[in-house]
């Protein structure tokens, strides 16, 4: 089964243009790719734009790549789809919620510098996490150009501490990788992961 899971970014590449990132609004599920229906999205193009191009489709079980049809904010996969998920994901997700805190190191035109953060942790697997949240000034955005991000995290079975390198980062929502971790809490954390 394939699924793209509500608020997912999705990057569309158009011939000539700039790569085009979209969020999807809603779940959708198929067993093969050329089976899903259109994914309905955020997109900021006016009725009737149609643009075709190559989706970065990010799924449940990885991301793949496909040929596609933007309209009406609804993104349809068009002409002959890969068969499978080309990317895998290696290592087993656990969704929840777990408080963190921690600091972000930013660089930006003001050059390189460390802010706290305060949010949850919403995904975590053995390899990396999904991070909801704000800075001090309590903004609904992160600030642009977060490299690396120091977290302690509060899991069931006591703090989780961690670098983590971006990898991608949306509105409130960072998604990153392990760079480091406690060798205390790694076992803790493939122990937490490999339970479901």
């Amino acid at each position: 089964m394939i699924t793209v899971p509500a608020g997912s970014s999705l990057t569309l590449r158009c011939p000539g243009t700039q790569p085009i990132v979209l969020v999807s609004l809603a779940e959708v599920a198929a067993p093969f790719l050329a089976d899903l229906p259109p994914i309905p999205v955020l997109s900021l193009d006016g009725p009737g734009v149609r643009r075709i191009g190559i989706l970065e489709l990010v799924t449940s079980s990885g991301v793949t790549w496909v040929e596609t049809e933007l309209r009406n904010d609804q993104l349809t996969v068009i002409g002959d789809a890969p068969t499978d998920v080309v990317q895998r994901r290696a290592s087993t997700r656990r969704p929840g919620t777990y408080p963190a805190v921690g600091t972000a190191q930013i660089e930006n035109l003001d050059g390189r510098h460390l802010i706290p953060v305060t949010g949850r942790v919403e995904d975590i697997s053995t390899s990396g996490l999904l991070l909801r949240a704000t800075t001090e000034d309590n903004l609904p955005s992160l600030p642009y150009g977060i490299e690396r991000t120091l977290l302690h995290v509060t899991m069931p079975w006591g703090e989780l501490t961690a670098a983590v390198t971006t990898v991608d980062q949306r509105a409130d929502l960072l998604r990153g990788t392990f760079e480091w971790i406690d060798p205390n809490a790694s076992d803790e954390l493939h122990r937490f992961c490999g339970t479901r």
